[in-house]
């Protein structure tokens, strides 16, 4: 209850304890009580349908404009969800650090249209944030849940020590050279300056495969060391988000607890795919004898969902058990037909998330007009500078195959896309990321995610005449 405004914000659920925790309430008020739970649901309800038409026109009408025009989807979500966000026309409703706020276009609507009075807009303004950030959620950890069920281990063993040693150092150096420049040259707190630098570590798979599928290059050398190093840099990232989204909640870095958080996320993650590869046989015997509608996808879900549970139980983040349950479910026979019943569910969800962190963007920041943004837009630049030369140099660590196009291999590794995009998000939803420097990840995202594609087709163009001479 808000006493200073006079306001009670309370669930329907919470209407089952009023006689517990308020015990000299009127009949009147529990007469309002009861008559204005039911109202702000349904108002939450209209709120969200308005929201989601919003994100998925937006997503699907910037991201087609992308798709038309060779670009990754994915930008054209997260440019949509900056249009549609506080940033521009602020159509949609974040409770949380003021953002959006009661000008939100979605609750004007619901004031002219459903009966949203004045005196409800601000219990309906965080109930509907709430409920949009829930979606998002559980988008991002279908997404990671995707994400494993197109990886594949036995490809990151084939490939061996060396997309092991490209994807250890594509890691550890924009890490700690992100890491250092923030707290040594901008003089930013260390845990935000910790997660940045881990949003340097990420890889995409899907936009580098999309590109060496292109140029006929997936089973070439480069193309094999660039996919397994980037499948073992998105297991490498998802453990370092995992620490860093623990260090962003307890808002410090304490060695023990680092130290516990790796060994934790390494174990789980082991573990589950060591557990569920012996359990697998099993899980396919199981959905084989189930005769109900849609066995195998609501199955999939239960294993994804648990392990997401017990990975949040443990302090670690529910992405990570959705990764290793997509890892798991990729050994099983029935990959295949799990991805292509996932699509529907992702297609959904997956949207949600990347328009709500374009959308959560306060790109304002990043205005060069005004003299406050300025840091801001050194930050970006030094975080694009440190992203391409953090992954170029990976090619040279490759060894033992001196006629290899090694820089194919670094270009290969620096595209962000996604995986970069869900280090922007839960760095947003922790809110310890300052407004310059969470648009300065999401700048570097994007510029990385551009810039990949033409240099990645430009080196293997350049490439071929040496590589057959040396060959």
């Amino acid at each position: 209850m808000s006493f200073a405004t006079g306001m009670i914000n309370l669930s329907p659920w919470s209407l089952l304890f009023l006689p517990m925790s308020f015990p000299d309430f009127s009949q009147q008020g529990y007469l309002l009580l009861a008559e204005a739970a039911p109202q702000t649901g349904s108002l939450v309800l209209e709120g969200t349908l308005l929201s989601l038409v919003i994100i998925y026109f937006a997503s699907k009408l910037v991201g087609e404009i992308c798709a038309r025009i060779n670009l990754p989807t994915v930008l054209g979500e997260l440019v949509g969800g900056v249009i549609i966000g506080i940033s521009v026309l602020n159509l949609l409703v974040f409770s949380e650090g003021g953002l959006g706020g009661s000008e939100a276009w979605v609750l004007q609507l619901l004031q002219g249209t459903a009966g949203l009075t004045p005196e409800l807009t601000p219990q309906v303004a965080e109930s509907l944030s709430e409920v949009i950030s829930i979606l998002s959620e559980m988008g991002v950890i279908i997404l990671l849940f995707e994400i494993g069920l197109e990886s594949n281990l036995k490809e990151l063993i084939r490939v061996g020590p060396q997309a092991a040693v490209v994807a250890v150092i594509g890691v550890v150096v924009p890490f700690a050279a992100g890491t250092a420049g923030l707290i040594a040259i901008f003089h930013v707190a260390t845990v935000p300056a910790v997660f940045a630098g881990a949003a340097l570590t990420a890889t995409s798979i899907g936009i580098t495969a999309k590109v060496l599928a292109e140029l006929q290059q997936l089973s070439s050398r480069e193309g094999q060391i660039i996919i397994g190093a980037a499948v073992l840099d998105d297991i490498l990232g998802i453990i370092v988000l995992a620490v860093v989204a623990n260090l962003a909640k307890t808002g410090e870095v304490e060695i023990g607890n680092v130290i516990y958080l790796v060994v934790s996320a390494a174990v789980f993650l082991i573990g589950s795919i060591l557990l569920g590869r012996f359990l697998s046989p099993y899980f396919v015997a199981m959905v084989n004898r189930m005769e109900t509608r849609g066995q195998l996808l609501i199955a999939s879900l239960i294993f994804a969902f648990v392990l997401a549970y017990i990975g949040a139980v443990i302090q670690l983040e529910a992405i990570l058990g959705a990764f290793a349950a997509g890892l798991v479910l990729a050994e099983t026979e029935k990959h295949k037909e799990i991805e292509e019943q996932i699509l529907p569910i992702a297609d959904m969800l997956v949207p949600i998330f990347f328009v709500v962190v374009g959308a959560k963007t306060d790109v304002s920041v990043l205005n060069p007009f005004d003299p406050a943004n300025r840091e801001g837009l050194i930050m970006a630049a030094f975080l694009v500078v440190v992203a391409i030369v953090g992954k170029v140099v990976t090619g040279l660590a490759v060894f033992g195959q001196p006629d290899i196009n090694r820089w194919a291999i670094g270009v290969g590794m620096i595209p962000r896309g996604e995986v970069g995009l869900v280090f922007a998000g839960v760095g947003s939803a922790t809110g310890i990321l300052p407004k310059s420097l969470e648009a300065a990840i999401i700048v570097m995202v994007i510029l990385t995610t551009f810039v990949a594609p033409p240099l990645l087709r430009v080196v293997f163009q350049s490439a071929p005449a040496a590589v057959q001479e040396t060959g």
